[in-house]
């Protein structure tokens, strides 16, 4: 029997590092990149909310990479479950009925509610929202959906082009989308003076693209609950039920994605469950996972379906389909990742994290740090809009997120960034003195960069 030099799985040696960044610069094409100048940051190992590299120095992992690991790094719960299903059997095609699957269904449904009655998994999360629309459009009988610029919805046809970002611009093959704008009232569309105000222009905004689209055209509303990437932008009070009041008033699919918010990111199991009212929850028809469901251990994600959209489908064939859609070791690794995260109650703990610690620590950071020109999050998922003057809020340059980085990443802190913001995004197992020790590397990168310009 053929056996696998352990080599080629990894090494812990400065040379191994050495060699891991070689093979990448030779063999791997990156994305999003142009692919002369790269030299990735490699990654040896890491636990929990840290990772290390070749050297042996460790790092708080503040980016939980791409906002994916919420359980947080090698958790024994989902690595376990993993292997015990590679035991029994390592994969099935999606036609076979497996109880990793169902399993993994069930558990994600407990947490959705009552309105919802099936989940079709997908590989990741683009793929989920190019099922999400497939099915809003075939229910709907209608072609047209609607989302935000700023946005992203994943790097697949409809998915990208649904995508409000400069990512949309250059893939724009996929027909029927339309973009508007959603509600961000520090760098406000509507001339906006207060939350409230913003909220209701936003609405208003949105439904005359509604009516002037033509409402009959339109099959789904495909809304971030909170956007990520764009810049964690927590929706105002009022603006989720509206859109939801909308969707119902012109008979338009409404379809949350949840692949970077869901999953324990805002201190809830989805981030819709955080904005209920007086009148309850505001519930879409569809959501889209991915990321933190089972924090990428195994690539996965999947939609969420009402129970009146899964009904459309029990005599009608549904013509979507992938052949690892509920693979067997991505199942484990949710049913070992939802388990864990419910009895060690990581989504509580997600929630105090934002409430006692990154609140007040990050308020405090831009009551010092004039660069910084406005503090939004919630949970473990927190923004830093970065200004070269308060007053004109004129976004900082790319070079000065650059130095930013390398401020960080030599005080052992993994950041993410994007555009000019600096995200807070560590995994929901974070504690509160690391959360205490990543603030004070932060305030000791934001003075020294401020030195520099």
């Amino acid at each position: 029997m053929t056996t696998v030099n352990p080599a080629f799985l990894g090494g812990t040696t400065p040379a191994d590092g050495a060699h891991a960044l070689a093979m990448d610069r030779a063999h791997v094409f990156h994305s999003w990149s142009a692919q002369g100048n790269l030299t990735p940051f490699a990654i040896a190992g890491g636990s929990g909310s840290t990772v290390w590299d070749f050297d042996g120095k460790h790092y708080l992992d503040f980016s939980s990479q791409l906002v994916n690991t919420n359980i947080g790094h090698q958790h024994p719960a989902v690595v376990n479950a993993i292997k015990a299903q590679a035991d029994l059997l390592t994969t099935v095609a999606p036609a076979h009925a497996n109880l990793a699957r169902g399993e993994a269904a069930s558990r994600i449904l407990a947490r959705a509610g009552g309105h919802f009655g099936k989940v079709f998994f997908t590989n990741g999360g683009a793929d989920a929202n190019e099922n999400a629309i497939r099915m809003a459009r075939l229910t709907t009988g209608r072609d047209t959906v609607l989302s935000t610029y700023r946005s992203y919805h994943g790097n697949t046809g409809a998915a990208v082009v649904a995508t409000g970002d400069w990512r949309r611009v250059p893939n724009q093959y996929a027909r029927g989308h339309v973009h508007f704008f959603g509600p961000f009232a520090y760098r406000s569309e509507f001339w906006s003076t207060t939350p409230e105000e913003e909220s209701a222009r936003a609405l208003h905004h949105l439904e005359r693209v509604i009516q002037s689209e033509g409402s009959s055209s339109i099959a789904a509303i495909l809304i971030e609950t909170i956007p990520g990437t764009a810049g964690v932008l927590v929706p105002p009070p009022g603006y989720l039920r509206g859109v939801r009041e909308l969707a119902d008033k012109y008979g338009i699919v409404l379809i949350f994605d949840e692949v970077m918010c869901g999953f324990g990111r805002t201190g809830e199991w989805f981030a819709w469950q955080g904005f209920a009212d007086e009148d309850g929850p505001v519930v879409p028809d569809l959501i889209t996972f991915a990321k933190g469901v089972n924090s990428g251990y195994v690539p996965t994600g999947g939609v969420v379906i009402s129970e009146s959209i899964a009904n459309a489908f029990e005599t009608e064939v549904f013509p979507g389909g992938l052949t690892y859609s509920g693979h067997p070791l991505a199942m484990a690794s949710i049913v070992g990742a939802l388990d864990a995260m419910e009895s060690e109650g990581i989504v509580d703990n997600a929630r105090m994290i934002g409430r006692d610690y990154l609140a007040p620590g990050l308020a405090a950071l831009k009551a010092k740090h004039p660069i910084i020109g406005e503090v939004r999050g919630v949970g473990v998922f927190w923004a830093l809009d970065l200004v070269d003057d308060p007053q004109t809020r004129q976004p900082v340059s790319g070079g000065v997120i650059l130095e930013l980085k390398k401020q960080l990443m030599a005080r052992g802190l993994l950041p993410f960034t994007a555009d000019n913001r600096l995200h807070v995004v560590p995994p929901c197992v974070v504690t509160p003195d690391e959360t205490t020790s990543a603030l004070a590397i932060y305030d000791e990168a934001f003075t020294a960069l401020e030195a520099t310009l």
